[in-house]
């Protein structure tokens, strides 16, 4: 996989701001042509740099939504036993390993406390998982 350029990295930049925005407006906002825009794209998605465009909503809070941070602490070698459980959670919106205490980072999204509470319900019986720390996300202050 070639390096990342700084366009390649204001590139993603934009496309995270904005999944939806035109190539034009891409090429206008990086001082680039949409040529190269189109190229980066093709060639960053073809690496794996980009692996797919999703939606953001607006605010979460106004659906209603329950969010939270798990922290995970695994047994010995369990990572990839674990991780493979935990894909098949639709609850789980992103899995981050990590380093220090913790072995695992999950982000969670639930539509009410009752689903939130049968996640960790089902998070304590994944065999792997030795010990957890969950922080409901209150408002976010900066995006």
């Amino acid at each position: 996989m070639e390096k990342l350029t700084d366009v390649d990295r204001a590139l993603i930049s934009e496309l995270r701001r904005d999944g939806r925005a035109p190539v034009s407006t891409l090429a206008e906002r990086l001082g680039v042509s949409r040529a190269t825009v189109t190229k980066r794209i093709d060639r960053l998605t073809a690496q794996g740099v980009i692996v797919g465009f999703s939606v953001r909503i607006r605010d979460p809070q106004q659906i209603s939504e329950i969010r939270a941070i798990s922290l995970l602490e695994l047994f010995g070698r369990a990572t990839s036993q674990v991780i493979a459980e935990l894909r098949g959670y639709p609850e789980i919106t992103a899995l981050h390993t990590t380093n220090g205490a913790w072995d695992l980072v999950a982000e969670i999204s639930c539509r009410d406390l009752q689903e939130f509470d049968a996640l960790l319900s089902r998070l304590r019986g994944v065999k792997g998982i030795m010990n957890s720390e969950t922080s409901l996300l209150l408002s976010s202050v900066v995006r």
